[in-house]
């Protein structure tokens, strides 16, 4: 048995024992370290996802932590290798599969999701899903490579290039990252976002940011870009009047890559996209490329993860940080201590 934090329904957790497995051919048995509490899981913990996530269901997928049994078949891991997950496991005959996008399978088991995730102190899983993170990473830290991930795939998806002018609109831990990521790769950055708190620490890190109750940020990025309008925007906020904000501050053939989670439809300003030919974007997940650049991106600094983490709590306080990043405030990223991090990090 191991102890772990389960959705059991709508605004319900808990932490209780669940039933352990040995790894067997093709598997991995893991400790995690460390565990994040991402928008998805909030998803769930709202009862949004109820469809898909059959309760009760062990959450998270953004982790960091150490292998401590290999299963048959296993070549490359041993005991005490320092990992984090690609939480993908594809069926490989879907047609998206064969054409080459297996992270978007038709049938993809997103684990954390629409299987068990490693907010638990044992966690058994493919070895295939497996990154290996340089020991010069301090496990926390470590935690944040997935939404890093996240955000070098949005990037890409949105083919940002050196000099071009790009607008985030949202400020959360991904939004962060995408403007992290896109400024790492030459271009010129511009955060949108409602929190005070996460405006600071925008700046603190050498983004600028926009309040967007306070100031009217078309007309600043008109400003901005002498009349022209943004190359890029990213719609990360998740709400209706973020999708607005990012339409309206494109330039002629600007691309709008929308990676929030929308709950419901949302309207759109079509005629905007004919009159300037924009072009749409949907960015999911990653693939391993992106996991590996990840962890450079982490391990040389260039995201400054620790900066990035607002606290750090034990699993038995799991259920308590779900509420205290639902009602918001001065917080950006929480981590769940699993216990297992012996590296004194």
């Amino acid at each position: 048995m191991t102890l772990a934090v389960r959705y059991k329904a709508a605004r319900t957790l808990d932490t209780a024992p669940v039933e352990t497995s040995s790894p067997g051919p093709g598997e991995v048995e893991l400790a995690p370290a460390y565990v994040g509490i991402c928008g998805t899981d909030l998803h769930i913990f709202h009862g949004d996802m109820d469809a898909r996530v059959a309760a009760p269901a062990v959450l998270g997928h953004e982790m960091s932590g150490r292998v401590v049994r290999v299963g048959p078949d296993v070549e490359g891991w041993q005991p005490g290798d320092a990992v984090t997950v690609m939480p993908l496991r594809w069926d490989g005959t879907c047609p998206a599969c064969t054409s080459g996008h297996r992270h978007v399978c038709q049938n993809l088991d997103f684990i954390g999701i629409d299987s068990p995730g490693a907010m638990q102190q044992r966690w058994t899983v493919p070895a295939s899903t497996l990154v290996r993170l340089p020991e010069s990473v301090s496990l926390d830290r470590a935690a944040l490579v997935e939404p890093t991930a996240v955000a070098v795939h949005d990037v890409g998806r949105a083919q940002v290039r050196e000099g071009e002018r790009v607008v985030v609109v949202g400020g959360g831990p991904v939004g962060v990252l995408i403007a992290l990521v896109a400024r790492a790769a030459g271009a010129e950055v511009r955060l949108v976002e409602l929190s005070t708190h996460r405006r600071i620490l925008a700046e603190e890190l050498g983004l600028t940011a926009w309040d967007p109750a306070a100031e009217d940020v078309p007309e600043l990025v008109r400003r901005w870009t002498g009349g022209a309008g943004a190359d890029v925007a990213f719609e990360v906020s998740g709400a209706a009047g973020g999708v607005d904000t990012a339409v309206e501050v494109l330039g002629v053939r600007g691309r709008l890559c929308l990676v929030a989670i929308h709950p419901r439809p949302r309207e759109v300003n079509l005629h905007r996209f004919f009159w300037r030919e924009l072009t749409l974007v949907g960015a999911r997940l990653y693939d391993r490329s992106d996991f590996e650049k990840a962890v450079t991106l982490v391990a040389d600094g260039t995201i400054p993860a620790e900066r990035l983490i607002s606290k750090v709590v034990p699993l038995t306080e799991a259920p308590a940080a779900f509420e205290a990043l639902e009602a918001g405030g001065d917080v950006m990223k929480i981590l769940v201590d699993c216990g297992n991090d012996t590296t004194g990090a």
